[in-house]
């Protein structure tokens, strides 16, 4: 079997089935992805983001065979704080997926955003945004095939620049890019997912499980609180040796309007033994109930501290290029 040649780069009005490619509005190393509209199906009319392999992956056996896991893992998510995926196909030869487009911003922007504005968020908007990711996390942690079989869904690559925040301030997890399905996948071997996002054992063999994915959680929620990461580094290096050794100042000491008590949580859940964190995001997320007051950290809210940081200005994305 041969390797299907590469696409050409998309173009605007360039058709791709049946989408309108208007714009580029992001670029990672496999993929790309396009402002479109769709002219004919249920979203015909609708604005949607197409994720699109890149160049020379298209050439990739290795590559394409991702980016279709992708595809399939998104479609079984149905979940309103999940990027829903419209549909995958090949066009020529390129492959697509379509799916909804979040016109708002990445949380990577609002935390680059806060700290260039020297402006912490408020505890309550910090906690209820991990709170929701945590909402999602759930949902794909606890996904069943059709038949009713787990399927230990474990998205690797839980970051900032792949939680985004609408205009009207509801929050999505997309980007399965590299997501790993352990009932099909149950022992993964090498380094899935980002340096700065991962815990220790990751650097020592373990293969990804639910506790990859809230431990990186915990790690955006420290950086929410702190405008800083727990663990850093000048090169991948050194962010793994700070990882391995594990001793974040805690949040408290950097933010004492937090509370020992919330801080409390963020240091259990990036404990180095992984049998003293959450057991799961239902737990993770239980934790921290007691810290978000509804009636100040709501959609509304939130919405609200994105026009304030931004302005009028906004960028659609779908799920984040991998």
């Amino acid at each position: 079997m041969t390797d299907p040649p590469a696409p050409s780069v998309a173009t605007p009005d360039e058709l791709l089935g049946r989408y309108r490619i208007e714009a580029r509005i992001g670029r990672g190393g496999m993929c790309e992805v396009f402002r479109a509209t769709a002219l004919a199906g249920p979203w015909e009319g609708h604005p949607v983001a197409i994720k699109r392999l890149s160049g020379e992956m298209a050439k990739n056996a290795q590559a394409v065979e991702r980016f279709l896991v992708e595809a399939d893992v998104s479609t079984m998510l149905r979940h309103p704080n999940i990027i829903e995926v419209l549909e995958a196909g090949q066009v020529g030869d390129g492959y697509f997926i379509a799916m909804e487009l979040v016109d708002g911003r990445d949380l990577a922007a609002i935390m680059e955003r806060c700290r260039t504005k020297r402006i912490l968020l408020p505890v309550d908007f910090a906690v209820y945004l991990v709170s929701t990711l945590l909402t999602a996390l759930e949902i794909a942690h606890d996904a069943r095939s059709p038949s009713g079989q787990p399927l230990g869904i474990v998205h690797c690559d839980v970051t900032p620049g792949n939680v985004f925040v609408s205009r009207s301030g509801e929050i999505k997890l997309g980007d399965f890019g590299i997501a790993r399905v352990r009932a099909v996948e149950p022992h993964t071997e090498g380094l899935w997912g980002k340096p700065f996002w991962l815990p220790p054992e990751a650097f020592e063999g373990a293969s990804p499980s639910p506790a990859t994915d809230l431990w990186a959680a915990a790690v955006i929620l420290y950086e929410l609180l702190v405008n800083r990461r727990p663990f850093t580094g000048d090169s991948a290096e050194e962010v793994r040796a700070a990882v391995i050794e594990c001793r974040p100042v805690p949040p408290l000491e950097l933010r004492p309007d937090i509370g020992k008590e919330l801080s409390d949580v963020v240091m259990n859940a990036l404990s180095r033994d992984p049998d003293r964190r959450y057991a799961s995001a239902e737990w993770f997320r239980a934790a921290l109930a007691r810290f978000w007051d509804e009636r100040i950290g709501t959609q509304m809210a939130i919405a609200s501290v994105v026009r304030g940081l931004f302005g009028s200005q906004a960028k659609g994305g779908g799920s984040g290029p991998s």
